[in-house]
């Protein structure tokens, strides 16, 4: 019928503080969260119920809070003096209104995240405050049996309804890489993605999409373009170009890595083409990286070595004349003076005589 009392406003932020404590950091859920509880009547706290109903729906929605919060709320009946006195747990309303006091205690298995007071009494003994903690503990543990029996623990996965935000962090000097030359780069990642991509000064990058292949794609491909290449990793690339020795294969953004003919497969291969096309996916491991930061991949490394294989030893090369003719002198090997060829064994081979 109307805006918020004192009475809410103090009650919400009641259940706010008791919260706050296990609720992830924003580079660990970089998300606005917005708890409504609504309680249309009560014979009770509404506050403490505030605090155990938010576990629930925030541990449901897949928000990683450290731990279930429960709250109770502890009254106290006294007689002629606070000596006489009884200690009431989870106080109804009359209780609390011709009661001397109200304490709300809320938190989790390891300790308290948030109390409130109300008192009547002239005092209340150090002694008295004792009870009040353990008899709130007790109930408390209580509870959170009950939440822990609902759901155990946040959902590892968010509503597939709930927008995708993840944070990558890059090094302050890397990040013109992930922009590009007129932002050429980060508008190529957007364009493949369809996720959305922000770059604080301090390397925060926030990535947001409204599904989750969208952002996980887009933060795998910024992640790889600042990760160091590393001997013994594997990758999954794309064949950029072949040529007769062997196949370049783009394992990162703007890295590429060779494969030789002889790091292709454990049996001979004739042909890079007869193994690997040109925009093949390929996975490869990380053989070398020489002096230059010349990158050398093997996608044998990560195939079965057949039973029985013996490794060959390289042939040595025989030291052969360049040409097959004779010089002018008569000795194996020149290229036959004018003429060209001079003699190929038994016949001239094209180039005429080359001592006429």
């Amino acid at each position: 019928m109307r805006g918020p009392g004192r009475r809410e406003i103090g009650h919400g932020a009641l259940a706010e503080k008791a919260l706050v404590p296990v609720l992830p950091t924003q580079m660990e859920f970089p998300y606005t969260l917005r708890l409504v509880s609504e309680v249309l009547s009560s014979n009770g706290s509404t506050s403490m119920a505030s605090v155990c109903g938010s576990t629930l729906a925030l541990m449901d929605a897949g928000v990683p809070i450290a731990a279930p919060v429960a709250g109770i709320s502890i009254g106290l009946v006294t007689g002629e003096t606070v000596e006489e006195r009884v200690l009431l747990t989870d106080i109804i309303g009359v209780e609390d209104f011709y009661g001397d006091m109200d304490f709300k205690v809320a938190g989790t298995r390891e300790g308290i995240t948030a109390i409130q007071l109300d008192t009547k009494a002239e005092y209340l003994p150090l002694a008295m405050m004792r009870e009040v903690f353990e008899a709130a503990q007790k109930a408390r543990f209580e509870i959170l049996d009950v939440i822990e029996g609902a759901i155990a623990e946040p959902r590892t996965e968010l509503s597939p309804f709930a927008p995708r935000i993840l944070t990558v962090n890059v090094p302050v000097e890397r990040i013109g890489e992930i922009i590009g030359p007129g932002g050429k780069m980060i508008r190529s990642i957007v364009e493949r993605t369809g996720a959305k991509i922000d770059i604080e000064d301090d390397g925060t990058v926030f990535i947001s999409s409204t599904k989750a292949e969208s952002g996980e794609a887009a933060a795998r491909i910024i992640s790889d373009m600042v990760r160091e290449v590393e001997i013994g990793e594997v990758y999954s690339g794309t064949v950029t170009r072949i040529l007769n020795f062997g196949a370049f294969v783009e394992i990162m953004p703007g890295r590429e890595g060779l494969i030789r003919i002889s790091d292709l497969d454990w049996s001979f291969v004739n042909s890079v083409e007869d193994v690997l096309k040109t925009g093949e996916e390929v996975k490869v491991k990380v053989s070398e990286i020489d002096d230059q930061g010349r990158i050398n991949l093997s996608r044998k490394a990560l195939i079965e070595k057949p039973e029985g294989y013996v490794e060959r030893a390289p042939r040595e090369r025989e030291e052969r004349p360049r040409s097959g003719g004779f010089d002018r002198g008569g000795r194996p090997g020149g290229g036959g003076g004018r003429g060209g060829g001079g003699f190929g064994g038994d016949r001239p081979r094209g180039g005429g005589f080359g001592n006429r």
